[in-house]
């Protein structure tokens, strides 16, 4: 019961956190230009709560998939319907020739006889549009969601590093070479049970050690040492052999397959997998470690295991069917399906402290990354290389919100600082109706010299809505049918 609780919340404070920090730079970013904004929302559609501060209207609503700050605008009242109203002042004639609102109309929520649109019947002054900002003044207040969704991400991934500290893996075997055929040479010399001694001619003491010099190093060609011999392997700039992939993909670290978590109404879940468990054999062939179990699970998707198990030190054999989660393979980029049960490795690592400067500095370089890794994708989409159908929406998000919860604080934050990367790398897209159309639409007019004809601003704004509400209907499609195979273990 504590879970199904505990997974609501987590849907709401993820997807709150990321819409209220975007729509929240917005804000404060317009406030600082002089630009007048009467409405702050979080949701679309019918207001569940609403209050009035000042001259804005703050508002909680029924559809948390966005948020909108509505700023003073001449585009106003063709706009006005998706976002709630117009800001047309009220109209009519009453007692001592004050305007009055006519009968059929209805009154604007806080109204005020001395108040501007909407809550009054004042029109806003030219000089608090946003049109009648300079160009770098609109650049700023559309480029502050953005920022700040960046700015949130690096300061919870600086701040767990900083709580969580470093995990020093004590090991330098290596447990699997994973993502490269058979053919390719450049590894054929590494294999699971070596021992890396030293990378690029330096010495490594620890599994940190082998990542970060393999990863930071510019030498064209890559030398790791074993206990068995030498091997190089030219350096590219993408692929298998790119330095990035060797470091995070291709070479695994020996970890004993021990189970540290196990996701409620998952396979392993299901199988009566248990925290502890020590997985020793698949099918009856012994496993050599934690990412030997990943490589026999991820290959099966859908396929029964018998997995071995130690428990309380008796061995007994569990019987579970890896689910068929769509995937993007982190080397080639391409689409596949791989196994999944939802369990997790069990934290063998040796915490260490670690300062705040090389915190912040590990928080930046992890922040730039994930943004690289999205823009990456969305350039693999555009090209043809990878499909849409491994894209997840927000109901993927929100089951990886009810899994993290399960997995405790620091998988939620992290979830919740990825996300947030990735609104801001996404909301750049040049799109009409995102931050990067809106962007694109004002150097536009900054060249043309003045604002695009109505007719053309519609037409943007109606494409672009277009292919946001496909885009929404695919990934919903996906995490839907994603979704009913796992429920009902098809």
């Amino acid at each position: 019961m504590l879970e199904w609780l505990r997974t609501p919340a987590a849907i709401v404070f993820v997807f709150g956190i990321v819409i209220f920090v975007h729509e929240l730079g917005h804000f404060i970013a317009a406030k600082l230009m002089g630009v007048y904004a009467p409405r702050f929302s979080i949701g679309f559609g019918p207001a569940l709560w609403s209050h009035k501060w000042g001259e804005t209207e703050y508002i909680l609503a029924a559809l948390p998939l966005g948020g909108y700050v509505r700023m003073a605008s001449r585009e106003d009242e063709s706009m006005a319907f998706l976002e709630g109203g117009s800001e047309t002042p009220a109209t009519g004639v009453g007692a001592n020739g004050a305007p009055a609102i006519a009968p059929e109309e209805k009154a604007p929520r806080y109204y005020d006889a001395n108040a501007m649109a909407p809550f009054g019947p004042k029109p806003v002054p030219e000089n608090r549009w946003l049109e009648s900002k300079s160009l770098v003044a609109r650049l700023f207040i559309m480029l502050a969601g953005v920022t700040m969704n960046f700015v949130l991400g690096f300061l919870i991934i600086a701040g767990i590093f900083i709580t969580a500290g470093e995990v020093i893996y004590q090991t330098r075997e290596i447990g699997d070479v994973a993502g490269v055929s058979a053919s390719d040479s450049a590894f054929r010399s590494l294999a699971p049970g070596d021992t890396i001694l030293a990378v690029d001619g330096r010495a490594v003491h620890t599994w940190n050690d082998v990542t970060e010099r393999i990863a930071t190093d510019s030498a064209p060609t890559l030398v790791i040492q074993t206990n068995r011999g030498t091997t190089s392997i030219a350096v590219e700039d993408t692929g298998a052999h790119s330095r990035l992939a060797i470091a995070s993909a291709v070479l695994r670290p020996f970890l004993p397959a021990v189970i540290g978590q196990v996701v409620t109404g998952h396979s392993a879940d299901r199988a009566g997998l248990k925290v502890g468990d020590s997985v020793v054999a698949v099918n009856g062939a012994p496993v050599r470690g934690w990412f030997g179990l990943v490589r026999q699970i991820e290959s099966s998707p859908g396929k029964a295991l018998t997995l071995s198990v130690v428990r309380g030190g008796a061995t007994q054999n569990v019987s579970v069917t890896p689910d068929s989660t769509p995937d993007v393979n982190p080397i080639t980029q391409r689409d596949s399906v791989v196994g999944k049960i939802g369990a997790a490795l069990k934290d063998l690592g040796t915490r260490h402290p670690i300062s705040t400067g090389l915190a912040i500095k590990g928080a930046w370089l992890t922040t730039w990354g994930n943004a690289g890794l999205i823009v990456h994708t969305l350039r693999q989409l555009i090209t043809g290389h990878q499909s849409v159908k491994g894209l997840s929406g927000p109901v993927g998000v929100a089951v990886q919100s009810g899994q993290a919860a399960q997995l405790g604080w620091t998988a939620l934050l992290s979830l919740l600082a990825l996300l947030s990367i990735n609104l801001a790398v996404v909301n750049l897209v040049p799109i009409p109706i995102l931050d990067g159309g809106q962007i694109l639409i004002m150097f536009a007019e900054a060249i043309k010299g003045g604002a695009l004809a109505a007719r053309t601003r519609v037409l943007l704004f109606y494409g672009g809505f277009s292919a946001i509400i496909l885009l929404f209907s695919i990934v919903t499609f996906n995490d839907l049918s994603s979704l009913v195979k796992r429920i009902f273990h098809l």
